[in-house]
Protein backbone atom coordinates (compact mmCIF):
# COMPACT_ATOMS: atom_id res chain seq x y z
CA UNK A 1 0.00 0.00 0.00
CA UNK A 2 1.41 3.74 -0.94
CA UNK A 3 -0.13 6.52 -0.27
CA UNK A 4 0.77 10.23 -0.34
CA UNK A 5 -2.59 10.96 1.64
CA UNK A 6 -2.02 9.91 4.78
CA UNK A 7 -2.54 11.67 8.31
CA UNK A 8 1.13 13.54 9.99
CA UNK A 9 1.30 12.89 13.35
CA UNK A 10 2.65 15.33 16.00
CA UNK A 11 5.44 14.94 18.80
CA UNK A 12 6.32 17.82 20.97
CA UNK A 13 9.92 17.66 22.77
CA UNK A 14 11.62 20.38 24.65
CA UNK A 15 15.42 20.52 24.37
CA UNK A 16 17.40 19.85 27.41
CA UNK A 17 20.84 20.35 28.02
CA UNK A 18 21.63 17.05 27.57
CA UNK A 19 21.01 16.98 24.14
CA UNK A 20 23.16 19.84 23.22
CA UNK A 21 26.78 20.25 22.75
CA UNK A 22 29.09 22.44 24.61
CA UNK A 23 27.90 25.26 22.11
CA UNK A 24 23.85 24.95 23.20
CA UNK A 25 23.10 23.06 19.65
CA UNK A 26 21.89 20.32 19.13
CA UNK A 27 24.05 17.11 18.63
CA UNK A 28 23.48 15.73 15.19
CA UNK A 29 22.70 12.47 16.20
CA UNK A 30 20.06 13.39 18.79
CA UNK A 31 17.58 14.12 15.66
CA UNK A 32 17.19 10.75 15.06
CA UNK A 33 16.31 9.98 18.78
CA UNK A 34 13.74 12.15 18.28
CA UNK A 35 12.62 11.03 15.35
CA UNK A 36 12.67 7.71 16.66
CA UNK A 37 10.43 8.90 19.57
CA UNK A 38 8.16 10.75 17.23
CA UNK A 39 7.75 6.57 15.55
CA UNK A 40 7.20 5.04 18.58
CA UNK A 41 4.48 7.65 19.88
CA UNK A 42 3.11 7.44 15.94
CA UNK A 43 2.66 3.67 16.77
CA UNK A 44 1.41 3.78 20.23
CA UNK A 45 -1.35 5.99 19.08
CA UNK A 46 -2.68 3.61 16.59
CA UNK A 47 -2.92 1.24 19.89
CA UNK A 48 0.86 -0.57 19.04
CA UNK A 49 3.25 -1.14 21.37
CA UNK A 50 6.00 -2.59 20.44
CA UNK A 51 6.85 -3.35 24.16
CA UNK A 52 4.35 -5.81 23.55
CA UNK A 53 4.30 -6.92 19.66
CA UNK A 54 7.46 -8.77 20.77
CA UNK A 55 6.02 -11.00 22.74
CA UNK A 56 2.37 -10.76 21.32
CA UNK A 57 4.22 -11.50 17.83
CA UNK A 58 7.50 -12.31 18.14
CA UNK A 59 8.69 -9.40 15.99
CA UNK A 60 10.38 -6.48 16.26
CA UNK A 61 10.74 -3.54 14.19
CA UNK A 62 14.54 -1.99 13.07
CA UNK A 63 15.24 0.84 11.00
CA UNK A 64 17.07 -0.43 8.19
CA UNK A 65 17.90 2.95 6.35
CA UNK A 66 17.77 6.38 7.84
CA UNK A 67 18.92 9.79 5.17
CA UNK A 68 18.62 13.15 6.94
CA UNK A 69 19.18 16.44 5.98
CA UNK A 70 19.78 19.52 8.41
CA UNK A 71 18.72 22.83 7.34
CA UNK A 72 19.07 25.29 10.92
CA UNK A 73 19.74 24.01 14.51
CA UNK A 74 18.07 23.29 16.86
CA UNK A 75 19.30 24.70 20.69
CA UNK A 76 19.16 24.37 24.33
CA UNK A 77 15.09 25.14 25.73
CA UNK A 78 13.85 25.10 22.45
CA UNK A 79 10.26 23.76 22.00
CA UNK A 80 10.08 21.39 18.42
CA UNK A 81 7.14 19.46 16.98
CA UNK A 82 8.46 16.14 15.44
CA UNK A 83 6.50 15.25 12.63
CA UNK A 84 6.13 11.45 11.62
CA UNK A 85 4.03 10.01 8.20
CA UNK A 86 4.09 6.58 7.04
CA UNK A 87 4.77 6.93 3.13
CA UNK A 88 4.61 3.25 2.30
CA UNK A 89 3.29 0.24 4.10
CA UNK A 90 4.18 -3.08 2.12
CA UNK A 91 5.16 -6.53 3.36
CA UNK A 92 8.13 -6.56 5.90
CA UNK A 93 8.93 -2.79 5.70
CA UNK A 94 7.34 0.84 6.55
CA UNK A 95 8.85 3.94 5.06
CA UNK A 96 8.60 7.16 7.72
CA UNK A 97 8.64 10.63 6.26
CA UNK A 98 10.09 12.71 9.32
CA UNK A 99 10.38 16.42 9.72
CA UNK A 100 11.20 18.75 13.13
CA UNK A 101 10.12 21.93 13.45
CA UNK A 102 10.47 24.81 15.48
CA UNK A 103 7.78 26.94 14.83
CA UNK A 104 7.52 27.42 12.18
CA UNK A 105 11.11 26.62 10.60
CA UNK A 106 11.83 23.33 9.99
CA UNK A 107 15.03 22.29 10.86
CA UNK A 108 15.63 18.58 9.27
CA UNK A 109 13.89 16.22 7.32
CA UNK A 110 14.20 12.62 7.08
CA UNK A 111 13.28 9.67 5.28
CA UNK A 112 13.40 6.41 7.38
CA UNK A 113 13.25 3.21 6.54
CA UNK A 114 12.06 0.40 8.93
CA UNK A 115 11.45 -3.69 8.81
CA UNK A 116 9.92 -6.00 10.44
CA UNK A 117 12.08 -8.55 12.25
CA UNK A 118 11.60 -11.87 13.50
CA UNK A 119 13.15 -12.86 16.79
CA UNK A 120 16.25 -14.36 15.21
CA UNK A 121 16.88 -11.06 12.82
CA UNK A 122 15.24 -12.32 9.53
CA UNK A 123 12.89 -9.92 7.59
CA UNK A 124 9.29 -11.11 8.25
CA UNK A 125 5.80 -9.19 6.84
CA UNK A 126 4.31 -7.25 9.24
CA UNK A 127 1.36 -8.74 10.89
CA UNK A 128 -2.18 -8.45 9.89
CA UNK A 129 -3.48 -6.79 13.08
CA UNK A 130 -0.47 -4.65 13.06
CA UNK A 131 -1.44 -3.77 9.44
CA UNK A 132 -4.52 -2.98 10.03
CA UNK A 133 -4.01 -0.85 13.13
CA UNK A 134 -1.21 1.04 10.90
CA UNK A 135 -4.05 1.47 7.65
CA UNK A 136 -6.31 3.99 10.13
CA UNK A 137 -2.94 6.63 9.01
CA UNK A 138 -4.18 6.53 5.35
Amino acid sequence: MTSHTTKVNHWSVRVYYEDTDHAGVVYYANYLKFMERGRTEMLRQCGIEQSSIQTQYGVVFAVTEANIRYFTPARFDDALDVESQIQTLKGARLNFLQKIWRHQTLLAEATVNVACMDLNGKATRIPASIVAALQTQF
